[in-house]
């Protein structure tokens, strides 16, 4: 299964260096999109309807906490990931706060996130065999009360 995964980051050589240096493929994920900030990244997080949001956690006009706090109350589904130059309490509290699945700090390789990625990837294969599990069961109550 091919997750899909957003970036928001507002360094550009950070934003580019993620983009470019992480085998996306294989660690089962599509690029679906990026942005510069919060702002500009809601509507089209509303479009693409990822799996998984990367987003830095300062930046202009929306940052990343606004924006995790915007898509955990429309898209809930979504697994956040967020990326701080600041190793503060703070930070990291509202973070979790907010049930982000992880919290990185910056500068960060490659493999890093690729580890982060590859355990994200066992959490969505888990819920979505939840999912099919429960569809099947809704089938099975509604064929049979139908027969009923």
């Amino acid at each position: 299964m091919t997750y899909k995964v957003f970036l928001v980051e507002d360094e550009i050589i950070t934003r580019e260096g993620i983009r470019d240096n992480v085998d996306w493929g294989a660690a089962g994920f599509e690029f679906c999109g990026e942005a510069a900030d919060g702002e500009i990244a809601l509507p089209l997080i509303e479009e693409t309807q990822p799996d998984v949001l990367i987003t830095d956690i300062k930046m202009p006009f929306m940052d990343g906490l606004q924006l995790s706090k915007i898509v955990r109350e429309h898209m809930p589904w979504i697994k956040i990931i967020i990326l701080s130059g600041h190793d503060e309490f703070n930070y990291a509290q509202s973070a979790v706060k907010l049930g982000v699945t992880d919290y990185l700090l910056k500068p960060i390789s490659a493999q890093d996130l690729r580890t982060v990625l590859k355990k994200l990837t066992t959490t969505l294969d888990r819920e979505k065999q939840q999912r099919e599990k429960l569809k099947t069961l809704e089938t099975r109550v509604e064929d049979s009360l139908t027969l009923a």
